[in-house]
């Protein structure tokens, strides 16, 4: 069983107005490094195993934020990096609302491969991939961090959920926002979506606890009836 913690990166100067994608020297802005403050102080607590980040800047200054202190390098992997959206990239959002390709980009993602860049599906395969083998590196027991992108995190989020790609735009990653999810031998448990605050210590599991331990025959993967008791 393994812990996987993405992390978005923090707001930049083009987030929102812009479609950054893979423009380089895109910084975090004040607001963006204030909220990679926030992030590291909420994780401060937490031991991490590894922080991976995607290799643009914005991600890089996030996971190193969260990095700072901990005598641990910030790890890159270019799978975890933004799609890359070819003709779209750096080009106003509000523009690009008015594409023929948008409406599909939101209702059937699956289908899209963006003019001279990537498709979704693709996205989410590398991110995918990726994150298996993290898991399978690390071991279980092992909790990690990931500073990703949104559409990327909300990639494997749908994968997690058992979503088919379409339904991915239901989901939302804020700038420096937490998602945890447990990867157990049966199934993922999605723990924090989007989580802008609050405590984490319950993301490791308590020493000695059936979650801790995570062996081919426990009961690690199954759903609790009921609800449960909850983590912490």
């Amino acid at each position: 069983m393994t812990t996987l913690l993405l992390a978005r990166h923090g707001l930049t100067p083009l987030t929102g107005p812009v479609l950054a994608g893979w423009t380089p020297g895109v910084h975090l802005s004040d607001a963006g490094r204030a909220q990679a403050r926030a992030l590291a102080l909420r994780l401060a607590s937490l031991e991490l195993d590894a922080i991976v980040s995607s290799p643009l800047e914005r991600c890089l200054e996030t996971a190193e934020a969260v990095a700072a202190g901990r005598g641990r390098r910030v790890l890159t992997d270019e799978r975890f990096g933004e799609c890359r959206y070819g003709e779209w990239t750096g080009r106003p959002l509000g523009e690009l609302a008015e594409d023929p390709l948008w409406p599909v980009v939101q209702a059937h993602p699956s289908a899209v491969t963006f003019p001279g860049g990537e498709s979704l599906t693709a996205v989410q395969h590398r991110a995918v991939t990726a994150v298996r083998e993290w898991n399978a590196r690390l071991g279980p027991g092992a909790v990690y961090l990931v500073c990703s992108h949104g559409d990327v995190i909300k990639a494997v989020v749908a994968d997690a959920l058992g979503l088919h790609l379409d339904q991915f735009q239901r989901i939302t990653a804020d700038p420096a926002s937490l998602t945890a999810i447990r990867y157990t031998p049966l199934r993922p448990f999605v723990l924090r979506l989007n989580d802008v605050g609050g405590d984490v210590t319950g993301l490791r599991p308590r020493e000695g606890s059936e979650e801790a331990g995570g062996g081919e025959n426990s009961t690690v993967s199954d759903a609790a009836v009921g609800g449960g008791s909850g983590t912490t």
